[in-house]
């Protein structure tokens, strides 16, 4: 058994299968999170952000490393969830870039920026 910290902080046995289990479990979220993204369901998206994170603070508290084929098969896990990422970030990116415009309620940047100095 291995030990990994819950999300609460306290140790939780956990086998190997668990602990790739918890990766695919990962896995799963990253590609709906995809589909979340190409499908412009931003709402859907930031849920399934939150039930990923929800799961990564497991694995980052303190799982110990993998062996053997159970190691090979997290990496491909994790090249699997970073593929998806690049391609999530690929789609929200401009869309992201254009929120400080949004939030200047629809001032264009030069006007946005004007309102700014006069403001401060």
């Amino acid at each position: 058994m291995l030990g990994c910290a819950d999300r609460d902080g306290s140790k939780v046995a956990m086998s190997g299968e668990d602990v790739i289990a918890l990766y695919e479990s990962v896995s799963v979220l990253s590609r709906q999170m995809l589909m979340a993204a190409r499908s412009s369901d931003w709402d859907g998206l930031c849920r399934l952000e939150q039930d990923c994170a929800n799961r990564l603070d497991i694995l980052k508290a303190g799982c110990p490393p993998l062996k053997g084929e159970m190691r090979l098969r997290k990496v491909r896990l994790l090249q699997g969830i970073l593929a998806d990422d690049r391609e999530i970030r690929i789609i929200t990116e401009p869309w992201a870039a254009e929120m400080p415009y949004l939030m200047n309620l629809g001032r264009s940047p030069k006007e946005a920026g004007a309102l700014n100095e006069h403001t401060a």
